[in-house]
């Protein structure tokens, strides 16, 4: 019975052990972090805060790789303190501690003494062309992460490839797509970030043995481990390692028309005209392949306007700036043969190469191309150049397509390694060239750099990426909050998708209106598709074109709020699309949950993705009473109900003790200002005690924050047995000249015996059960709204 028992003992050792050849020789203390010598190679031990370590390892023989393409921040002088004993070595700060089992060899991860994760094999060589670093999991732990995909919320159970690929047509399951990155993240709420840019594979574990496992080619053998005190901390401090994003103008959070494509600049005037004819508010208009070419295949690269069907580009971009619209023009990093800047790019010397240093050629759907070598910097400056010339001609923003790259050759070579190497950092390093070149030559500016793929990190680029070639069906609707809550959680803000869907000719008008609908409560508002159905709601029936325009409509009413989203990001990293379980995730059930979800802090939102669906399964979050959007419907948190759906809307609810604002309604956000504003307060008796505030700008001042370029208006409320007070308060940056503001509050769900102090005038409409006083706000200064009940 004893050497049974010692039998499971030492089996389950050897399960939690790490490389059971690697043993531990000795440690020194090197500038802000430690290295530990093995037998078969160098540990380096960095925290970068006490919520973020680093560690790397270093084979015998070979030398560490300076530098990251994800990691900008700079370790931290961190306080920590090195323990020596005979069974193990810890490094330990006020946060994060690691320790170093010495025999058996094994690294773990504690945060205020709470195992967060360990590695099980650590490193293995494990073939010529295999590289693993492999982590223990418990049995019950979620796995979000390695970029954008459609596998359900939890993505445990997969292993997935990590090679940027275009997925034409997808539905309700993709497991490959134009965004992979090597990022694991845990619902017991830490991350792995594998700092490494060569392809690979992430394992989640597949073969249930409760294991982790990253898997590559060649590279660095380097990971940060990323915690939190919450789930919207975790992401901070991730985004702190790796860059926040900074301000997108606001025009990009307007509606944008695109499609592929429009063919000449009469088509493009046209287009505008009617949204301005329909009273339907337009900011952005896309131009896709045509306006370089008049055929899709034989003209990429051409780089240049089409002289037949746009001979007076600069007459038709000022017009489309008269009407307070935006232009913006589609790119590709291929440059065919038969293009006329082929001679150009081979002379310039800026293509990607053969082994024996010959342009690169290959066919692919377009044509036979050569690739552009992002990495080379005369292919910078060349490429750039070509924008240059184009934002002084008056372009507002560019559309990078094709990144991953599309094709992609395993022979092809790049200055700086092979195409497999170099492969899912070639986006970020494209939108990095677009976004430095604005820093450069345009500092006032700020870029709108649309990107279809990128790695890790890109955030801190500007990129807005989108969620790929989707089809224009309900099962293509159906993913697409999955894909944009976890690349949120991953860094990636502004994930979007084409509204409307993109791939094939399947017209559905009730479809179409629910993707727009959705679209309000999503990053960037740009319905997009093939020519076979039309994107934009100025072609649709009368009917589908007045519910598409309330849609668009309501859009623009919030941009108070959405544009507050877009500074909070900048400066705290939070996604503007949030999981239910950021604030619950007590309730595992919620951990698999994307069909509703958290627009900021104060809208629950529910998109209908199911034809002709009467009722919606809603997930109300604990903690808080719901009031719908529209109606004022109290709902109390906790529980899952079955909302009866209605046309002009998706189920959509507002956190009891919220404070909306809202605009007045634009045409385009060149006349957007807040000097007459509704604000909109959701009253709950339970909650004593609530404030919020809207962050106001010029729109296109690159870091008006920082350069005191901004006001806020800042809202509060404190509820009591018998009264209700309300303050109002302005307040400016020292470089921004603010103004008096006529504000409307309009009190939701207010009782019916509330009254009014102090002079100021109000009135009750008891059908809607609402209280509405109008005030004067000035520039700076407060105001202080009383009520008694």
């Amino acid at each position: 019975m004893k050497k049974l028992t010692l039998s499971i003992i030492l089996l389950s050792t050897i399960a939690w052990a790490q490389n059971p050849n690697r043993s531990f020789q000795s440690y020194k203390k090197v500038q802000n972090g430690v290295e530990v010598k093995t037998n078969d190679g160098t540990y380096y031990i960095q925290p970068y805060s006490e919520k973020i370590v680093e560690t790397s390892f270093v084979p015998n023989g070979q030398q560490s790789k300076d530098g990251s393409h994800a990691v900008i921040m700079k370790p931290q002088s961190v306080s920590s303190k090195i323990k020596d004993s005979k069974k193990e070595l810890v490094i330990e700060t006020k946060g994060l501690k690691t320790v170093i089992n010495k025999a058996p060899f094994q690294v773990k991860y504690y945060y205020k003494d709470k195992l967060v994760t360990s590695e099980k094999l650590g490193y293995q060589q494990v073939n010529d062309s295999t590289e693993t670093i492999q982590f223990n999991l418990t049995k019950d732990e979620a796995l979000y992460g390695a970029g954008a995909r459609v596998l359900g919320m939890n993505r445990r159970g997969n292993r997935l490839e990590l090679y940027n690929r275009a997925h034409y047509g997808y539905e309700t399951e993709s497991k490959l797509m134009n965004f992979t990155m090597p990022i694991a993240i845990s619902s017991n709420q830490y991350m792995i970030h594998f700092d490494n840019a060569p392809i690979g594979f992430l394992d989640f574990d597949s073969k249930k043995a409760n294991e982790l496992t990253y898997e590559t080619i060649s590279g660095n053998k380097k990971y940060q481990v990323v915690v939190g005190d919450s789930w919207a901390d975790m992401v901070s401090n991730y985004t702190n390692l790796t860059g926040k994003q900074e301000m997108l103008p606001r025009w990009a959070m307007g509606n944008i028309a695109s499609r592929m494509g429009y063919h000449d600049q009469a088509e493009v005037k046209f287009v505008v005209d009617k949204f301005r004819r329909d009273s339907i508010p337009l900011d952005g208009i896309i131009l896709d392949l045509y306006w370089f070419g008049k055929t899709v295949q034989g003209t990429m690269g051409n780089l240049d306007w089409d002289k037949d069907n746009f001979n007076r580009p600069d007459e038709m971009i000022a017009y489309n700036k008269k009407q307070g619209v935006k232009t913006v023009l589609i790119t590709e990093p291929f440059i065919l043969t038969t293009s006329s800047k082929w001679d150009e790019a081979v002379q310039k010397d800026v293509l990607a190469k053969t082994k024996d240093g010959k342009p690169f050629t290959y066919d692919f759907y377009f044509g036979n191309t050569g690739l552009i070598d992002i990495f080379k910097p005369e292919a910078k400056t060349w490429f750039w150049n070509v924008y240059k010339k184009f934002i002084n001609q008056g372009i507002d923003g560019w559309w990078g397509d094709l990144g991953e790259p599309e094709v992609h050759p395993k022979a092809l070579q790049h200055i700086n390694g092979s195409a497999d190497e170099v492969h899912n950092i070639y986006g970020s390093e494209w939108a990095k060239l677009v976004y430095d070149g604005y820093k450069k030559d345009f500092p006032e500016q700020r870029p709108f750099i649309l990107m279809r793929s990128a790695y890790s990190g890109a955030q801190r680029y500007g990129m807005i990426p989108w969620s790929g070639d989707v089809n224009r069906t309900w099962g293509g609707l159906h993913g697409q909050t999955e894909i944009s809550l976890q690349m949120g959680m991953q860094g990636i803000p502004y994930m979007h998708s084409d509204l409307g869907g993109f791939a094939g000719n399947y017209e559905d008008d009730e479809l179409y209106t629910r993707w727009l609908q959705y679209g309000v409560f999503q990053p960037i508002y740009r319905p997009h598709a093939q020519e076979d159905v039309p994107s934009e709601p100025i072609f649709k029936n009368l009917a589908t074109k007045e519910l598409a325009k309330q849609a668009i409509e309501l859009r623009y009413q919030l941009m108070p709020y959405n544009y507050t989203l877009v500074y909070e990001n900048s400066i705290s990293g939070q996604p503007l699309m949030l999981p239910l379980f950021f604030e619950d995730d007590s309730n595992k059930e919620l951990l698999n949950v994307s069909t509703t979800y958290f627009w900021g802090k104060n809208f629950l939102v529910s998109p209908i993705v199911e034809k002709g669906l009467k009722t919606q399964q809603v997930h109300f979050p604990k903690g808080a009473n719901w009031f719908g959007f529209y109606t004022d419907e109290k709902v109390e948190g906790g529980q899952v109900k079955a909302i009866k759906t209605v046309e002009n809307s998706i189920p959509t609810y507002v956190r009891g003790g919220s404070f909306i604002p809202m605009a007045k309604l634009v045409q385009t956000t060149e006349d957007y200002n807040l000097d007459e504003f509704e604000v909109h307060y959701f009253f709950d008796q339970e909650v004593k005690n609530s404030s919020d505030y809207i962050y106001n700008d010029d729109g296109k001042t690159p870091n008006a924050f920082e350069k005191g370029m901004f006001e806020k208006i800042n809202f509060s409320s404190k509820v009591d047995k018998s009264s209700l007070k309300i303050e109002i308060a302005t307040e400016k940056g020292k470089n921004y000249q603010g103004s008096t503001k006529k504000v409307k509050l309009v009190i939701h769900n207010a009782p019916s015996n509330l009254k009014l102090n102090e002079g100021l005038n109000g009135t009750y409409d008891a059908t809607k059960k609402q209280f509405i006083v109008e005030l004067a706000l000035e520039a700076v200064g407060k105001s202080q709204i009383n009520f008694s009940f």
